[in-house]
Order: structure tokens, then C-alpha cells, then sequence
């Protein structure tokens, strides 16, 4: 991937949520009516913001389907549930249904849905598999939440949704990927690996509310009040750990300078998003916006 010479965050007001995210989508262009691939956070069978609102699955959709996209499938892997279950506890296969997207269960997916990632100087030992479906769709959208993340990951954002489309362990196969990750010193420098090998047209990070220590089922709520979208997961996910460091947060989260933090510091050499904080463009797109964006943007500058 070309390294980002500078990136837009879209800052909006989240009290009406349907509304700021119809607002932000207005700054994206998708490709027309090819396939959308979405990846949303269903990881837990626990409501917002464990997992993604479904007033803004919908509304994206909607979006989606009024933009020209008629084929949208929404592809997910509940790592801490069993997927189906959590998918239909949550609303989303009847939300799927309503609206008429595909929903595939990753858990269930043959082999040969996956795609072999190999490459040198991964930190996976095995490289990893990726869903197909994200390598081949014409445009990829994602859904994340604001969460710190107790099992070693620090915070999970937009970098760390990407998990839930790595095979955990795919049929026919001994291999437990997802243990590997979870045991692993390496864990926040793979995570930002798998970034490297799908590219994201919108990424859409809910700050209504998040969690600012605990996490990622389950912690100690904030309310920002804000939602963000960008097409770069390195300066979303900048901006998201400057709304956590902002609220007082895990001292993991708070050390050292933000794109020190190994999940952003990775993805940014490996050229998923931009190099430093200073390459990142807040645009708030609303008054309650520009004032959080100049606290976000205050954070960026001194700690960035």
C-alpha cells in the first residue's frame, strides 16, 4: 500500500444518529453498484457499545442501497459467542432480512472461502486467512466502536474489528489462529498486520458511547457523543485513542505517544494509513463536533 500522504476524520454530532451518519456519508464516494462487503462488531452477544448499534447497521444499509450498491454482504465472526446465536439475539439476521443484504456466517465458511495470507516479516507463523469476500468485494465498509480491550489488544477500534474476518480455525484444519493471536507478545502488531491485506472505503467508528477501561464485552462507559468516519483506520483509530486518552483512560492507553502505541505504530509503517498525527485533518462537520474536535486535535498535537 502507497503510504497516505494526509487523511480526513469527519466529526459529527451523534444525538440523532441516523441523521449524522446520512451527514457523513455524504463525504464518501462508493464505486457505484458493485459489491459491498461489511464488516461490522458483533463479537459478543452484549448490546451497544459491546457491539455495533443497530440503528447504525441499518442506516448504513440503507445508505448503502440508496448509493446503488445492490449487492451488500455483511460477513462476521462473534469471537467471544457462537455466531449465529449472538447474530440473531442482536437483530441482525432479521434486520437482514428487512433490508435484503447477505449475512455469511464466517465460522461456517468452507475453505475455500479463505484466502492463504503469506508474506515476510509477519509476526502471524503461520501468515493467517482472510475472508475472501474482503479481498474481492469492490468496496468494504466497516462499523467499529470505542472500547478499550483488557485481553491484550489495549484498545479495539477500527484496527482491531479487522479480527473477526481472520479465521479462527477454518474447517478441515487442526490450526487455532485465534489462539496463536490471544497468546501471542506480538498480539497489537498482528492485529495491525491483517489491515495491511484489504483496503476500507468507509470506516464508520460509533462514539456515541464506548467503554473506557474493561472492554470489549463489558466496561466503564463514556459518552463522547460524537460519530467519525474516515477512509483511513490508522487516523480514525488516532483520533478514537485521543477520545479515550480524553476521558481518562487504561495506562496502557495513556503511555507514551500515540503512534507509539504498536497497533497504530505497525499499520502506519506498513503504510494502512498515515505516518503521523500531524497528517491527520479533523473536519468537524457540526458545532458539538468542532468543539470535540478541537480537544481531539489538542491530544493529536501534544501526544501524537
Amino acid at each position: 500500500m502507497k503510504l497516505k500522504e494526509r487523511s480526513e476524520v469527519f466529526l459529527v454530532d451523534a444525538s440523532d444518529r441516523a441523521k449524522g451518519i446520512k451527514r457523513l456519508f455524504q463525504e464518501f464516494d462508493l464505486p457505484g453498484d458493485g459489491t459491498v462487503a461489511l464488516k461490522a462488531n458483533y463479537n459478543s452477544d452484549d448490546p451497544f457499545p459491546a457491539t455495533t448499534h443497530n440503528d447504525a447497521l441499518r442506516k448504513m444499509v440503507e445508505l448503502l442501497k440508496a448509493s446503488g450498491s445492490r449487492n451488500i454482504i455483511m460477513a462476521e465472526r462473534s469471537g467471544m459467542g457462537y455466531t449465529p446465536r449472538v447474530l440473531k439475539n442482536r437483530g441482525v439476521v432479521e434486520l437482514s432480512k428487512d433490508l435484503g443484504f447477505k449475512l455469511i456466517d464466517l465460522d461456517a465458511l468452507d475453505l475455500d472461502g479463505w484466502e492463504d495470507i503469506q508474506a515476510e516479516g509477519l509476526h502471524w507463523k503461520r501468515g493467517f486467512k482472510i475472508a475472501r469476500i474482503f479481498r474481492e468485494a469492490d468496496a468494504v465498509v466497516s462499523i467499529c466502536c470505542l472500547k478499550t480491550h483488557r485481553f491484550g489488544g489495549h484498545f479495539t477500534l477500527s484496527l482491531k474489528n479487522s479480527v473477526g474476518l481472520v479465521a479462527a480455525q477454518p474447517p478441515k484444519t487442526s490450526y487455532d489462529y485465534m489462539r496463536e493471536l490471544h497468546t501471542s507478545p506480538y498480539q497489537r502488531l498482528m492485529i495491525a498486520e491483517i489491515n495491511k491485506f484489504f483496503k476500507t472505503d468507509i470506516v464508520l467508528m460509533d462514539a456515541s458511547s464506548g467503554f473506557v477501561r474493561g472492554g470489549p464485552e463489558q466496561g466503564d462507559p463514556i459518552e463522547p457523543g460524537l460519530l467519525l468516519a474516515s477512509t483511513d483506520r490508522v487516523a480514525v483509530d488516532s483520533a478514537g485513542v485521543a477520545m479515550l486518552r480524553l476521558h481518562g483512560t487504561t495506562p496502557e492507553v495513556m503511555r507514551g505517544r500515540i503512534f507509539e502505541q504498536e497497533q497504530i505504530s505497525r499499520a502506519a509503517s506498513l503504510g494502512v494509513g498515515v505516518a503521523s498525527a500531524d497528517k491527520i485533518d479533523l473536519v468537524p462537520l457540526d458545532e458539538h463536533s468542532r468543539r470535540s474536535a478541537e480537544a481531539i486535535g489538542n491530544i493529536l498535537d501534544s501526544q501524537g
